[in-house]
């Protein structure tokens, strides 16, 4: 990884949009900054495409896109993407699974959750799992003591064994049935809604983010920036980003809109 600074100006110039992981990429342990939410507004005031890709769940999303600087978010690791259009009022809701699909999971990831929080010692549901509509989220720091390494493998093999994806992110390891990711629903959001061949305009777009689940996008934006704290997690992410950030976490974000605005 280069530092943030060494990205050419030419590249720094051409950048259209920024996409941001939340959980310690935006947020400093657990709060949104000001510094952090602050960037996000200077970033739209430039004209930048501002759109948060998370694990976080639907409930989180529709507020995010109600009240926050950003143009749309994709939640629960690409299962969905929110936008509200302010010209008439109304949130859009765009889910990869049909609602009767998602009904049928939801005994299922709730009694695999359950066997895994049996199973683990230390771990948990996330507290925000009562407003997902796709995954299970399994705590293994944010609200308990952390987790050892391998314990957090336990958890990912064990969803693995019943058929689910897993992803680790800052806080939580993720699961769900389906193969979209972060990648694939941004991808659709932005043909979707703003009309942009992300495939064919990449370059023009820097993706945020610090752990594993985030792999898919540092390995598809050339110019994808880690804020500071990635290294934490540098040995489990398959493809790294091509720069670095000096300050960690929301500071981090904050140097990187300063860094695209200057």
């Amino acid at each position: 990884m280069l530092p943030l600074a060494s990205m050419p100006d030419g590249v720094r110039r051409a950048i259209r949009g920024v996409l941001t992981d939340i959980d310690e990429t935006l947020s400093t342990h657990g709060r949104l900054t000001a510094e952090a939410y602050s960037a996000m507004e200077q970033l739209r005031a430039a004209g930048k495409l501002v759109i948060p890709i998370t694990g976080r769940p639907a409930g989180w999303c529709d507020h995010i896109a109600r009240m926050w600087p950003v143009d749309a978010v994709v939640g629960e690791n690409g299962a969905l993407y929110m936008r509200y259009d302010t010209a008439v009022r109304k949130l859009e809701r765009r889910f990869v699974v049909d609602e009767a699909t998602r009904r049928g999971h939801r005994d299922r990831l709730a009694a695999i959750a359950g066997k895994i929080v049996a199973a683990v010692p230390g771990s948990a549901l996330a507290s925000d799992q009562n407003y997902r509509e796709t995954d299970v989220a399994i705590d293994f720091c944010e609200d308990v003591p952390r987790l050892s390494r391998a314990a957090i493998d336990r958890i990912v093999a064990m969803m693995e064994a019943e058929g689910m994806t897993a992803k680790v992110s800052s806080i939580h390891v993720n699961g769900w049935f389906g193969t979209y990711d972060k990648l694939t629903t941004t991808k659709r959001l932005l043909q979707e809604v703003f009309g942009i061949d992300i495939d064919a305009h990449r370059e023009q777009f820097v993706f945020a983010g610090d752990s594993p689940n985030d792999a898919p996008m540092f390995a598809f934006f050339p110019s994808a920036v880690g804020v500071a704290n990635v290294r934490a997690f540098a040995d489990r992410i398959a493809t790294l980003p091509a720069y670095v950030t000096r300050a960690e976490s929301g500071a981090g974000f904050a140097e990187l809109a300063s860094f695209l605005l200057a």
